[in-house]
C-alpha cells in the first residue's frame, strides 16, 4: 500500500483526501496546513489521520506520494528539494485530475454492478418462477422462486440442458415454434401444479437467442385464498394476546412506521394510537436511537437495549426482533419493559443481599419501639441528623438502644447501601483499639502482618462507622479522631502517608463528657467535633407509657428464640413493670422478661406477678427533705447544689461510705458520683 501525504488542507486538499480515503491501495499518512481550521484538517482529524502545520516532519524516505495542493510556487519548490529520490510529487491540479479518472471509473463499476444487482433483485424478489435458456437449450436464469417449486438450487442448474433440469418443460419446442405461449398447465416430476407461460426471445434482425419461462404455483393461490379467507380470525386472534402482555408491544411494517401498538405502551410511554400508527419508528424516542430502524437494516434481533420514550422521559429497555415471512422482511416487532420498577426491586435486592450477606446496620426507625413524647422527639432528630452528613452523638444510659439508632440512621441516609461497621471503643486495648481504627503498616509493630491491614475506617470509606462508649477513648486516639473528623483523612500506625476517607462518624456515650471535659480525660475540641448533632435517648423510667408495647415486642421476639407461646401479662405484672425505675432501661426488661418466661410452666400462657420475684422491695432509698436546710436568701444554683450535696452524704453514710452501693441507690454512674464528691469536697473517711 502506497502512503501519501497531502500539503494543503484547502477545497482541493479536501476533494482529495475524500477520494484517496476511499480507494484500498493507498494510504494517507498525514494532511498538513497551517491553516488548523481547515476543512481538511477537521476532515482528517475525524477520520484519525495525523495533521499538522509543517510538512518537513512527515516526510520521510517511506513516503512514496506527495500531493502539493497549497498552490504556492515556493512550497512546492521546497518539497521538492527535500523529498527523498523514490518519492513522487504531483502538483494538486494533476493529482485532481487523475483521481477525478479513478473516481468516474468506480461510478462506472458501480453502476455496472448496480444494475446487475437490480436485474438480480427484480428476478428472485417476484413470487413467480422464472427459468431461461439460450438457443442451445441451456440454462442461464433460474431465480430463487424456481429453485422452491423446482426443489433445486441455482448453482446446480446453471449450465445444465433443460431437459436434465425440468423434464416437463417445453421451452426448446417453443424455440423451435417460435410461439408464445400464455398458462399453460403442467404437473412437475415433484406433484407440482403449475401455469406456465412460455415466450420466445428474438432479436431485431429475427435471430432466436433462446426462450424464457414464468410460471406459478397453483398450490400458493388456493393457500393465499384459505389466508385470506382466515386473515380477519388471526388478526382478531393476534391483537387479543398482544392486548393481554403488561409490557408495551410495538410492530412497525419494513417502511419503519407503525402499525400496531397496544394498552400497556400508551401506559408506559404516554403517546396514543394517533401519535404512533401510521407515523415513523422514532416518534416515540426521547432519548436514543430507533431500535426497530436497526433491526429494519440489519434483519437481526437486538435485545436488552436502554432508552428513554414519550414526552416523560421515562426509561426503558427495548427488545426488538425482525418479522420474516418467507425469508422476506415484513417488519419488526418491539417489547418495552419499563425500567422503574425494575430498578426498585434491583435497589431492595442489592440492600438485602448487603443485610444477608454482612449482616450490617439491621434495624431501621420502624424498630425503633415507643410512641411517647420523649421517644418521639428522639426519633425525629434521628431521621433530621440522617439526611446530613453531621456527626452524630447520641447521649443515654446503657441499654437505652442507642446502637438500635445509630443502625436507624445509617439506613435512612444516602450511604445506606455501603458499609455499616460497629466499634466498642472500651472493649479494646489502647493500642489494639488504634491499630484497628487506623490500620498500620507492615513492620509497624511485632506480629504485624506482612503488607500491613487496612483500618475500620478504610474498610468503611463511603459509609458509616458507630463509636460505642466514645468517652473510654485514650488521648492519643481522641487526636487522631479529631483529624479524621477534621481533615477528613487517616494516617496508619507506623505509616507517614494520609489516606483520604469519606466515612460518617456516628458516636455514642453513657457517660458525661463535660466532666470528662472538667477532669482533663476528654478534649474539649473533640466534643464539640463530635457534639454538632447531639441526640438524647430517654431512658424507659421517662417514658414509661411506653412499656406495655415495649413488653408485647420483647414477648414476641422471646417466643421465637425459646420457642415458648406467652400470650402476654396480666394487670399486676404489668403494674409491677409500671411501677420499678428500671435502671437497666429496655436491655433489663428484656432481661427480666426472658428470666420470667424460661421459669414458667409450659401450661402459663401470662406472665403473673409471682413470676417477677426480682421486682420485689426495689424502691430507692428515701430522704426526708424536711431535714435538708433550705435558704431563700440564696439563688436556685447553689439551694440545689447544697440540696444535692447534702442527698449525697446521707446516702454515703446509709452506705457506710460505699461508693458503688451509693451510686447504684442514687442511680448515677459511680464516674459521675466520684465527680460529684470531689466538687463538693465531701468527706469519706469518717463514714467507713
Amino acid at each position: 500500500m502506497q502512503e501519501v501525504l497531502i500539503v494543503g488542507g484547502g477545497k482541493g486538499g479536501t476533494a482529495i483526501l475524500q477520494i484517496l480515503h476511499e480507494v484500498s491501495v493507498m494510504k494517507v499518512i498525514a494532511v498538513v496546513d497551517v491553516n488548523e481550521n481547515a476543512s481538511g484538517i477537521k476532515l482528517s482529524k475525524e477520520l484519525g489521520i495525523p495533521v499538522g502545520k509543517d510538512w518537513r516532519p512527515f516526510l520521510s524516505d517511506s513516503v512514496d506520494i506527495v500531493i502539493e495542493v497549497t498552490g504556492e510556487q515556493e512550497v512546492f519548490e521546497q518539497i521538492r528539494d527535500h523529498r527523498g529520490k523514490n518519492t513522487v510529487l504531483i502538483p494538486g491540479s494533476v493529482a485532481f485530475l487523475i483521481s477525478k479518472l479513478l473516481e468516474e471509473k468506480e461510478d462506472l463499476i458501480h453502476q455496472l454492478t448496480s444494475e446487475s444487482f437490480k436485474r438480480d433483485l427484480i428476478f428472485n424478489s417476484t413470487d413467480d418462477g422464472m427459468v431461461g435458456i439460450d438457443d442451445q437449450g441451456i440454462v442461464m436464469l433460474f431465480n430463487k422462486s424456481a429453485e422452491r417449486m423446482i426443489g433445486k438450487h441455482q448453482e446446480e442448474v446453471m449450465g445444465l440442458h433443460i431437459s436434465e433440469v425440468i423434464p416437463e418443460s417445453r421451452l426448446t419446442r417453443t424455440i423451435e415454434t417460435r410461439r408464445t405461449e400464455i398458462n399453460q398447465e403442467v404437473i412437475l416430476g415433484n406433484g407440482l401444479k403449475i401455469i406456465s407461460s412460455r415466450i420466445p426471445m428474438i432479436t431485431e434482425q429475427d435471430e432466436i437467442i433462446g426462450a424464457f419461462s414464468v410460471f406459478k404455483d397453483i398450490t400458493e393461490v388456493v393457500n393465499l385464498a384459505e389466508e385470506i379467507t382466515n386473515l380477519k380470525e388471526i388478526q382478531t386472534m393476534l391483537e387479543a394476546i398482544i392486548h393481554s402482555s403488561d409490557d408495551a408491544i410495538s410492530v412497525v411494517d419494513e417502511e419503519g412506521k407503525g402499525i400496531m401498538i397496544n394498552p400497556a405502551y400508551t401506559r408506559i410511554t404516554g403517546l396514543s394510537r394517533e401519535e404512533v400508527i401510521g407515523k415513523p419508528a422514532t416518534a416515540d424516542i426521547s432519548e436514543g436511537e430507533s431500535i426497530h430502524l436497526k433491526v429494519l437494516q440489519t434483519r437481526r434481533a437486538i435485545r436488552g437495549t436502554r432508552m428513554r420514550v414519550g414526552p416523560n422521559r421515562k426509561e426503558v429497555i427495548v427488545n426488538v426482533a425482525p418479522i420474516i415471512v418467507n425469508n422476506k422482511l415484513k417488519g419488526s416487532v418491539g417489547v418495552i419493559h419499563d425500567m422503574s420498577e425494575i430498578q426498585s426491586l434491583t435497589q431492595e435486592l442489592d440492600r438485602a443481599r448487603r443485610i444477608i450477606r454482612t449482616l450490617e446496620a439491621k434495624y431501621m426507625f420502624e424498630d425503633i419501639i415507643g410512641d411517647s413524647e420523649e421517644m418521639m422527639i428522639a426519633i425525629e432528630q434521628a431521621k433530621l441528623g440522617a439526611k446530613t452528613p453531621a456527626t452524630v452523638l447520641l447521649r443515654g444510659e446503657s441499654g437505652t438502644g442507642k446502637e438500635l439508632f445509630a443502625h436507624a440512621i445509617h439506613n435512612a441516609s444516602d450511604r445506606k447501601f455501603n458499609k455499616f461497621l460497629r466499634v466498642n471503643c472500651a472493649a479494646l486495648s489502647e493500642n489494639l483499639l488504634e491499630s484497628e481504627l487506623f490500620g498500620y503498616e507492615e513492620g509497624a509493630f511485632s506480629g504485624a502482618k506482612r503488607g500491613g491491614k487496612r483500618g475500620l475506617f478504610e474498610e468503611a470509606n463511603n459509609g458509616s462507622i458507630f463509636l460505642d462508649e466514645i468517652g473510654e477513648l485514650s488521648a492519643n486516639t481522641q487526636a487522631k479522631l479529631l483529624r479524621v473528623l477534621q481533615e477528613n483523612e487517616i494516617v496508619r500506625v507506623g505509616g507517614t502517608k494520609s489516606i483520604q476517607i469519606n466515612v460518617r462518624v456516628i458516636a455514642a456515650t453513657n457517660v458525661n463528657l463535660e466532666k470528662g471535659i472538667a477532669d482533663g480525660s476528654f478534649r474539649e475540641d473533640l466534643y464539640y467535633r463530635l457534639n454538632r448533632m447531639p441526640i438524647q435517648i430517654p431512658p424507659l423510667r421517662q417514658r414509661k407509657s411506653d412499656i406495655p408495647l415495649i413488653t408485647e415486642t420483647l414477648i414476641t421476639k422471646i417466643n421465637q428464640d425459646y420457642g415458648r407461646n406467652v400470650e402476654g401479662v396480666t394487670a399486676e405484672a404489668m403494674n409491677k413493670l409500671m411501677n420499678y425505675h428500671w435502671p437497666g432501661n429496655v436491655r433489663e426488661l428484656e432481661n427480666v422478661l426472658g428470666r420470667a418466661i424460661i421459669f414458667m410452666n409450659y401450661n402459663e400462657v401470662q406472665i403473673d406477678g409471682k413470676h417477677l420475684p426480682q421486682l420485689e422491695n426495689t424502691a430507692k432509698p428515701s430522704v426526708n427533705v424536711a431535714e435538708l436546710p433550705f435558704q431563700v436568701d440564696e439563688d436556685l444554683a447553689t439551694q440545689v447544689e447544697k440540696y444535692e450535696k447534702n442527698i449525697i452524704q446521707k446516702v454515703l453514710e446509709q452506705n457506710n461510705g460505699n461508693k458503688t452501693a451509693t451510686a447504684k441507690a442514687l442511680n448515677v454512674s459511680v464516674r459521675n458520683l466520684y465527680y460529684k464528691i470531689e466538687k463538693y469536697n465531701i468527706e469519706i473517711n469518717s463514714m467507713k
